[in-house]
């Protein structure tokens, strides 16, 4: 598939020193699948892949039937043996079982949902402490967006969740904009995505929880170099939904924009990423330049993933992958599959040279289609130049 170049390229994509100098803020002080179905595998050809990568052929189905599946984490051997992955669905506050047989089952309800509009059970994140296999799980509750976590019982196949234990609690509400992703960083700490609720004047407020990319030790702590000495990491955000680090440890950001711009970003500590002043590459003092821009209806970007020097993002209103290439001085973003599987909310690295995507047809505001929603697993292949 031929490539496409962005519209605006914001400069110095090889150096986040060259984003920031000259125009950002200085940080502040101190059912069961059909037999048809097969089950999550390797792919037919197991040769290493060498990125940049992109999808190869048709989507094959892992599991369909979910109900507003919002986030999908697969189980690796340290963190659960098994071969195991799990689903969030946003209304039912289940978190789904996706055996590595095939089964799709209940592995528990998480408690304190209180599901409306965008808010519900959101994004999941898996971790392992000593003994314990933690899953962690963003939620909206009666009054505020928090993040709990939850130990995984039993062993794979049989999961259950057992008491909840609140990990952050206080970040901002509302029927939209609410954020959700989480996400452990190669720092070892937790990362979280907070959508400013509909109130855009909080997002650039470092003592709100609103509109930020947040970071907190496991227990839900103030890491020691934190730019504002809270949980709070960068501010300046719409309603971030995506976060993924390439393999030199760049973390990136995918953002909900309101009427013309959707945004990547790269995250630094510190800065203010502009929201509500300005949207897009906008080259205004004081703020970081995202490093691409869609408009909205070609994006709407949810979930994020790296993968062989790849990021994918999900597209939901733009009903496309993204297949996005940070080079030295340019950003080459490809669409792909559009309109093939409707509203695509998660992209996670799937198994062996794949990528898992989950599509959300089903959450009010998709055309579901037969089957809906699904969890797809798509094929990856080395980049042909030219």
């Amino acid at each position: 598939m031929e490539r496409t170049r962005a519209r605006s390229i914001a400069p110095g994509v090889a150096l986040v020193v060259a984003l920031l100098a000259g125009c950002a803020a200085a940080p502040a002080p101190a059912p069961t699948p059909t037999p048809s179905i097969p089950s999550p595998s390797a792919s037919a050809d197991p040769t290493p892949l060498e990125g940049p990568v992109a999808p190869t052929g048709a989507a094959t189905v892992l599991a369909q039937g979910l109900n507003a599946p919002w986030s999908v984490v697969r189980l690796d051997e340290e963190t659960m043996p098994g071969g195991s992955a799990l689903i969030s669905e946003r209304d039912t506050a289940k978190v789904r079982e996706l055996t590595a047989g095939g089964e799709l089952r209940d592995a528990g309800t998480v408690p304190g949902v209180s599901p409306g509009g965008e808010g519900g059970l959101l994004g999941l994140a898996t971790l392992r402490e000593a003994d314990t296999a933690w899953l962690y799980a963003y939620l909206t509750a009666a009054s505020d967006n928090r993040i709990v976590r939850m130990p995984l019982l039993g062993s794979a196949g049989s999961l259950e969740l057992g008491a909840a234990e609140v990990v952050l609690a206080g970040i901002p509400k509302a029927g939209n904009h609410n954020g959700g992703r989480i996400a452990f960083g190669p720092d070892g700490m937790l990362y979280a995505t907070a959508g400013d609720a509909g109130r855009p004047n909080l997002a650039r407020d470092p003592s709100s929880l609103g509109g930020k990319i947040l970071r907190m030790t496991p227990e839900g702590g103030t890491p020691p170099d934190a730019p504002w000495g809270s949980v709070v990491h960068s501010i300046g955000h719409r309603n971030p939904q995506g976060i993924a680090w390439g393999d030199d440890g760049t973390m990136y950001a995918s953002e909900f924009g309101q009427n013309t711009w959707d945004e990547l970003n790269i995250i630094v500590a510190g800065q203010d990423y502009g929201w509500p002043v300005v949207e897009g590459i906008a080259n205004a003092e004081g703020f970081v330049n995202p490093i691409h821009h869609w408009s909205t209806d070609e994006a709407s970007p949810s979930g994020l993933a790296h993968t062989h020097d790849t990021l994918f993002m999900a597209a939901l209103r733009g009903e496309t992958l993204w297949s996005i290439v940070v080079g030295l001085e340019s950003v080459d973003a490809a669409p792909y599959f559009a309109g093939e599987y409707g509203r695509l909310r998660d992209a996670i690295a799937g198994p062996d040279g794949t990528l898992w995507v989950l599509t959300n047809n089903t959450d009010g505001r998709g055309s579901p289609r037969e089957g809906d929603d699904k969890l797809l697993q798509i094929q990856l292949a080395g980049q042909q130049p030219g």
